[in-house]
């Protein structure tokens, strides 16, 4: 058992975690693009102009929903993947291949289920012809430094989820690299040992015998993120780009119930949802160890707000990216006005809005987001909540309340504001008026209402229900519609797509689905146009409760 003097100890080796270095940049990456080929043969691009910098000394977060290329940008800088485009190099020398100075630790642990805690430790210096004296040394010296002293001799299959990611981690240590890559390594364990294993790196980190220079960490938990690292990288989606540089300059060791957490959790939700309102440094103009900057941003927010139901041009940073050189757009943003054409299918009926198109009660304007994959129910559940809210709660603690992973969280935030439900501000989520009069009504109402707000906003929704009207018998195979969305998705995801799609036409009675003869038809009650003559309208619903 730890005694007090211990424990001390340990909570004073987390102030000690080590200066950054700003003129010795360990790995860099320039313009970095990864691309992948979909089942129709169409190029999907994962990763778009992403250029990084990690230095020594600093612990890094890459932040991001699923979807956000942040597992394959950390195995293009392991080199384990070649871009498309774009180089990496380390200490100054471009990878033709696998990085030497990084390990890896994985989120499913990665172990053989043959092989004891020692010889799974051993396998990286085995497959390096180290001598076999020598690794049985340095694997017994890293699972002391992880301990695990005892479970030498000990199976996979003996040991809790906790103790099989420590495995893991001794894995990574024995092969002594500069740079420590940990992808998702917590999420797979239950809280408290989570909480245990991350003061545990922290404290490996802090210490003078490690070797270690950097630690970077892809993770979705905010909270994670902001207790662990020196610095946070936000990736944007479909594609992933660099959407923000965060710094995180908290003392520590980090309480969860400092204020300046809860500030700074409260910040980069705000730039995950594109809600951010202020710009952040760049690590190339600003390096680690200065103090990071603002520029104010010139857009509107990207939902509702009270004075008007039109969504406008939204950017997190601006033209922020991690180098100077690069301003991608940020996920959640708007670029110019685009067409509102549609791609036509063989019999000339238009189905599928062009990509990035997002159609509003009044504008038209270009949307990077896939539809949310989140339930009218769903939706519905939430606006509920925020009823309990009348001034908004932040989306860290709704997270919280609800026990919602950001993950599952973000498509139902995602689908309210998209509908204008809904209105996030400074990391704040609030129901808007339409969404209060639309959680209230009566279900005929309600479903009427959900109908026009998805025809005016959701561009997939509408194209299908155009297109039933324009067919010649009011029926279109639901094949035509997954194959179309396959030349911007992969198939999975063409196929969700297709599915929410669905399920929301459904719900507000635009349209109905047979699975069995994979067929869509025009649903009785939207025959007679009865949607687009609703009494109500967007302009006198739509501003927030605040």
């Amino acid at each position: 058992m730890a005694t007090m003097h211990d424990r001390r100890g340990r909570r004073d080796a987390l102030r000690s975690i080590r200066a950054v270095s700003p003129d010795k940049v360990l790995i860099e990456a320039n313009h970095i693009t990864q691309s992948f080929t979909s089942d129709k043969g169409s190029e999907l691009t994962v990763l778009d102009d992403v250029s990084f910098t990690l230095y020594e000394g600093e612990i890094v977060a890459i932040l991001g929903r699923s979807g956000a290329g942040k597992s394959t940008l950390l195995r293009v800088l392991a080199g384990l993947v070649e871009p498309t485009a774009g180089s990496v190099s380390y200490r100054s020398t471009r990878l033709q291949g696998p990085n030497p100075g990084v390990s890896f630790v994985f989120q499913t642990f990665a172990l053989m289920p043959w092989l004891t805690v020692q010889a799974n430790v051993e396998l990286g210096l085995q497959a390096r012809g180290v001598p076999r004296r020598e690794r049985e040394e340095l694997a017994l010296a890293a699972i002391d430094s992880i301990g695990l002293d005892g479970f030498e001799t000990a199976y996979p299959k003996e040991l809790s989820g906790g103790m099989r990611q420590r495995v893991g981690i001794a894995r990574a240590l024995v092969l002594h690299p500069d740079a420590l890559f940990m992808d998702e390594p917590f999420s797979a364990l239950d809280v408290l040992t989570a909480e245990n294993l991350r003061q545990e790196v922290l404290r490996l980190f802090s210490s003078a015998d490690c070797d270690i220079k950097s630690m970077l960490i892809v993770t979705h938990n905010i909270e994670e993120a902001v207790q662990m690292a020196d610095r946070v990288v936000v990736l944007s989606s479909n594609p992933g780009r660099v959407a923000s540089s965060v710094p995180i300059d908290l003392p520590r060791p980090r309480s969860r119930r400092d204020p300046l957490f809860d500030q700074t959790v409260n910040r980069l939700y705000s730039v995950l949802t594109g809600d951010a309102t202020t710009a952040t440094t760049t690590a190339t103009a600003t390096t680690p160890s200065t103090p990071s900057t603002s520029t104010p941003s010139t857009s509107t927010p990207s939902t509702y707000d009270a004075a008007s139901p039109t969504t406008g041009e939204s950017s997190v940073a601006g033209s922020t990216s991690v180098h100077a050189d690069a301003t991608p757009p940020v996920s959640g943003g708007h670029a110019s006005t685009a067409s509102s054409d549609t791609a036509p299918d063989k019999a000339g009926v238009n189905i599928i809005p062009p990509a990035g198109a997002r159609q509003t009660a009044s504008t038209s304007t270009p949307h990077p987001e896939p539809l949310p994959d989140a339930t009218p129910g769903g939706i519905s559940g939430l606006l509920d909540v925020l009823l309990d809210h009348p001034q908004g709660v932040s989306l860290a603690d709704l997270a919280s309340d609800l026990s919602f992973e950001v993950d599952d969280l973000f498509p139902l935030v995602d689908a309210g504001t998209l509908l204008g439900v809904m209105v996030v501000h400074d990391g704040h989520l609030t129901a808007t008026n339409l969404g209060i009069r639309w959680c209230k009504a009566d279900i005929l109402t309600s479903k009427q209402m959900f109908a026009r707000m998805a025809l005016d906003r959701v561009p997939l929704v509408r194209s299908i229900d155009t297109a039933l009207r324009r067919s010649h018998n009011g029926r279109l195979h639901g094949e035509l519609i997954v194959d179309l969305l396959r030349a911007r998705y992969r198939d999975a995801d063409a196929h969700r797509q297709f599915a929410t799609a669905v399920g929301w036409g459904r719900y507000g009675e635009l349209f109905d689905y047979d699975a069995d003869d994979d067929l869509l038809t025009i649903d009785d009650a939207n025959l007679n146009d009865q949607v687009a003559d609703g009494e109500w309208s967007f302009e006198d619903t739509a501003g927030s409760t605040s």
